[in-house]
This record gives structure tokens, C-alpha cells and sequence, in this order.
């Protein structure tokens, strides 16, 4: 694990930071921390409701009824939901606002905060998640880790913020 605070590693049983005495507060190896399906699933549906303002005000910008604008919709749509998940995951918050609000935030596989690249593989992976008939994002109920399958391969965990 490392310290939130002063980004030092830290013993995975300990609860205060050896080198800042930060109070670790998430706790990697204790598996009522990984987030489950359901409130990932709630903070998901949060984040769609949210970003539904902007992408609608750039469909009304571009003509609703205009359909030759359809693609470059489809590509600033994905640009916004790539900059917001990948930029709010990687950034100190570790969390969208919907994960944020829910107490939960990404983590790389040793607690670790991730870096925007890796966020950005994990966003681009969950494709391959809901491509293959949402199964990798089912895969959340049944891992040990709670990983869906995007998490798997970008390397990372959805944990709780706040201690259960």
C-alpha cells in the first residue's frame, strides 16, 4: 500500500504512514473494501446523469436534427466521457463523482494511486467489458477481487474510501 498523503510505501498491516504518520484508512487486503457490482453500478448510472447535461448541449449546438453531424457527436461525446473518467480516476480525488459520491476509488493492485495513462486504458478497456454482453462488468460479483474485467486488464481495483 502507499500513503495517500506523502505517497511512501507503507506495510500492508499497518494503519498509520512510517514516514508522514498519515492514518491509512483502506485496508487492500481486507475484502469488505473491494466496492461490489451494485454500488459501482449506482455510481455509474450517477456519472451517466451527469455528463446526459453536456452531451446534450453539444447534440443542441450541433442541430438535433441535423444527422451529418452525427460521428463528430459520437467522437466529442467519447472524448468527454474519456477526459472526465480517465482525469477524475488519476487525479487525487482517485474517483469520478459518482464513485466519489458513493465513497469509492480506483486504485492500482497494491493501493497506489494510478496515473492518467493507466486510466486511460481501464476507460478504453471497459469497452471490451460491455462488448462482450456486459459479462466483464458482471465479472464483478464473481471475482475475489471484485475486478470487473477492465480492471483486470488495466491492473486496478474499485475499493471504499471510508472504511465499511
Amino acid at each position: 500500500m502507499y500513503c495517500k498523503k506523502c505517497g511512501n510505501r507503507t506495510a500492508p498491516d499497518a494503519r498509520f504512514c512510517n514516514s508522514c504518520g498519515q492514518p491509512v484508512d483502506v485496508l487492500i487486503n481486507d475484502s469488505s473494501q473491494y466496492a461490489g457490482f451494485w454500488i459501482r453500478s449506482c455510481a455509474l448510472v450517477f456519472d451517466s446523469l451527469l455528463l446526459l447535461i453536456p452531451q446534450q448541449w453539444v447534440s443542441f449546438l450541433m442541430g438535433a436534427d441535423n444527422h451529418d453531424f452525427w460521428f463528430v457527436e459520437f467522437v466529442m461525446s467519447l472524448a468527454m466521457w474519456w477526459i472526465y473518467t480517465a482525469g477524475l480516476q488519476s487525479s487525487s480525488w482517485q474517483a469520478t463523482l459518482g464513485k466519489k459520491l458513493l465513497g469509492l476509488k480506483v486504485v492500482d493492485n497494491e493501493g497506489a494511486r494510478i496515473s492518467f495513462g493507466r486510466a486511460t486504458g481501464r476507460y478504453f478497456a471497459s469497452f471490451l467489458s460491455a462488448i462482450l454482453l456486459c459479462i466483464g462488468y458482471i465479472m464483478v460479483a464473481f471475482t475475489e477481487k471484485k475486478q470487473a474485467l477492465h480492471d483486470q486488464i488495466a491492473g486496478t481495483l474499485v475499493v471504499r474510501s471510508r472504511p465499511k
